[in-house]
């Protein structure tokens, strides 16, 4: 009878073992699924290949560790002790005792098996192009202005003196220009101005990515010619300073980002605020 108890607890133990990584499991493909919907199939890249791949690879080593060969001896174990504690009654307590492992004393091949599946499931950082994408919603097509947003000038008033690209801007510049149609606009003075903007984003390497040209660096003398230049474009996301152009292209724009280092009232459902482009992906 004692035998039969032994067999029955350490069938529940493994039981509860097999419960909390299918447990851990589920809730890790969970994230997963919640991470690949948000992005189109076509956009899938290698990491994520990568993490299905090794999802496969995590669970075969776990079950490997699982049924490694000292489980049939734990298990002779148990039933010698077992049938001991038939022959000696005085003992069955402490013999019992000894026979059900608690939580805190796991066999080594458990603890490591269990190291295994926390390691693996612990939660996938998402790259910057899977943010950019995420927040963007898909857009394919992007105007954005320079002054304040890639620029560290602010007015076209210093433009006449200087132009210099943002650093912290320029990772998430890049990377947008891989996935969308990127166009930069900017109202200046004289043409000097035009000048010192493009040799400082040359210089800065925006036109090494490939996925913006010289041409699609826009230049008007008012701040109507920028709103015109976004309305012809017609982009899925406008970039601006101008809370009154935020506000006048908010009817024909699907999607605004108004970058201010204020925080401003949403003037509309299709508006975002953000203290700079870069932050506005700091996270999902």
């Amino acid at each position: 009878m004692s035998t039969g108890g032994a067999g029955a607890g350490d069938g529940d133990t493994s039981k509860q073992q097999l419960f909390h990584l299918i447990k851990r499991f589920g809730a890790y493909v969970t994230f997963k699924i919640s991470n690949l919907v948000s992005l189109s199939l076509h956009n899938l890249d290698i990491r994520s290949i990568g993490a299905v791949a090794g999802l496969a690879v995590a669970i075969v080593f776990t079950w490997r560790l699982l049924r490694s060969p000292g489980e049939p001896q734990q298990r002779q174990q148990k039933r010698q002790g077992a049938s001991s504690s038939n022959s000696n009654p005085g003992a069955r307590a402490g013999s019992i005792a000894s026979v059900v492992p608690s939580e805190a004393s796991l066999p080594s091949h458990d603890s490591r098996a269990q190291n295994v599946v926390d390691e693996f499931f612990q939660p996938v950082k998402p790259t910057l192009g899977q943010i950019v994408r995420q927040k963007l919603s898909e857009g394919r097509k992007v105007t954005c202005r320079l002054l304040g947003v890639v620029l560290e000038e602010t007015s076209p008033e210093e433009l006449q003196k200087q132009a210099t690209v943002r650093s912290s801007v320029l990772e998430v510049l890049l990377e947008i220009t891989k996935y969308c149609d990127l166009y930069l606009m900017e109202r200046v003075l004289d043409d000097e101005s035009e000048k010192r903007v493009l040799v400082a984003l040359e210089e800065a390497g925006v036109f090494t990515s490939g996925g913006l040209v010289k041409d699609k660096v826009l230049f008007c003398s008012t701040e109507n010619g920028r709103s015109s230049f976004v309305r012809q474009l017609e982009p899925d996301w406008h970039i601006d300073t101008n809370p009154e152009i935020v506000f006048q292209l908010a009817r024909f724009i699907k999607y605004q980002l108004h970058v201010s280092p204020h925080k401003s009232e949403r003037t509309a459902g299709n508006v975002f605020s953000a203290p700079a482009l870069e932050l506005f992906f700091g996270s999902i």
